[in-house]
């Protein structure tokens, strides 16, 4: 009797400090209905750490909405593109935010050839298919969990993409879950499984500013890169199959350099893509693959990725035309986009890593954001 009693003694505050945490991580995420999509409710929803700072998520798209963090006098202000409203949010640009897929970035042409099968994918890019064409994982509402049990606020969303969705074969269970840390990471832990041979590409497509989105453009942006090599485009952004050395070119961002310090130079693939939209072969070597350093905020974001590149874009063809939070407008290079993944076309180039997903395979892959300043 006597040890049956210490037992129970001792599991009661083992229980009580599981009834804490899930207190505590409920307390932590708010969940609040934003719309409804094709007959389901779409949440927005907002994760505080204990500093105070504050993500806001939502499963249309399973999108990042907002980032605010402080700048190094303390002053708070969210540093990426997004909505006040659902009805903003389906009817402005597909990508802010959104976690895109099947493939992410280019396909060209909207085909690709698996196992002696040519499959089709809608065109919505010129002549080719990007970030999974129109109907891609960005316009879905994703299943939403809380995750109680988190160490740190944390949601999971989970989309089952069905057999040729958008031309893509086999039936694909993903998810996504972001976990918002105490040291301002946003932990994005991916994870896709599939019934038949198919191609998987998944990145996060948010937009930066770090004086606070809208407010002026990241030409001032200090930006630390670390790739030996980047992968080339034709006229259409496709890549040519070349893999290029960063040295002697305006590609080099192993040292520090201001985004517009090179970005109008005469060079054949700045005047392409209006400025950088290029996909980098990441080292691998360092703990910190990308550090931005904006200096008058003082506001740092570094990314870390296990994924094999990055796509740098400069926001070249943002116009002014999408009005954000608080009816600010995004202009042109006011934001830069850091899409880990793999290359761009990479199903229709054999020689780049190879991006199938076999049946009984997992894909899983973990990209943060970590913010702060100096």
């Amino acid at each position: 009797m006597k040890k049956i009693l210490f037992l129970s003694l001792t599991l009661v505050p083992v229980m009580f400090a599981s009834c804490n945490q899930s207190t505590k991580n409920n307390e932590m995420v708010k969940k609040d209905v934003f719309g409804t999509r094709n007959g389901k409710e779409v949440y927005l929803l907002t994760l505080t750490n204990k500093s105070g700072n504050v993500i806001r998520l939502t499963n249309y798209g399973a999108k990042i909405n907002w980032i605010e963090v402080p700048d190094k006098n303390g002053k708070k202000d969210n540093v990426t593109f997004g909505y006040d409203t659902f009805d903003e949010t389906v009817n402005g640009d597909m990508s802010f935010g959104s976690v895109v897929g099947r493939y992410a970035n280019r396909i060209a042409g909207g085909k690709f050839t698996l196992d002696g099968t040519v499959y089709n994918t809608p065109v919505n890019n010129g002549p080719n298919t990007l970030h999974g064409g129109p109907q891609g994982w960005h316009s879905v509402v994703w299943n939403t969990e809380i995750l109680k049990e988190s160490k740190f606020p944390a949601v999971k969303f989970t989309y089952v993409s069905p057999d040729m969705e958008e031309g893509f074969p086999g039936k694909v269970n993903a998810s996504i879950t972001y976990t918002w840390t105490d040291n301002n990471e946003i932990v994005m832990d991916y994870t896709c499984s599939t019934d038949k041979r198919t191609i998987v590409n998944v990145t996060n497509h948010a937009y930066f500013n770090l004086h606070g989105a809208g407010n002026g453009d990241i030409l001032d942006h200090v930006l630390t890169l670390k790739a030996a090599a980047f992968t080339p485009v034709d006229s259409v952004m496709i890549p040519t199959g070349e893999i290029r050395p960063v040295a002697g070119t305006p590609f080099d961002f192993n040292t520090p350099h201001a985004i517009g310090e090179r970005i109008n130079e005469k060079y054949d693939q700045l005047i392409l893509g209006r400025g950088y939209d290029h996909n980098y072969i990441l080292d691998k070597k360092e703990k910190v693959n990308v550090t931005v350093y904006e200096p008058e905020s003082g506001r740092i974001l570094e990314v870390i990725t296990d994924q094999p590149g990055m796509q740098l874009y400069t926001g070249n063809f943002l116009t002014g035309s999408q009005i954000g939070h608080g009816g600010k407008a995004f202009k042109f290079r006011s934001g830069l986009c850091l899409e880990s993944g793999h290359y761009p076309d990479s199903p229709n180039h054999p020689d780049f890593p190879t991006t199938i997903l076999n049946p009984g395979e997992t894909f899983k892959s973990t990209t943060i954001y970590r913010f702060s300043v100096k």
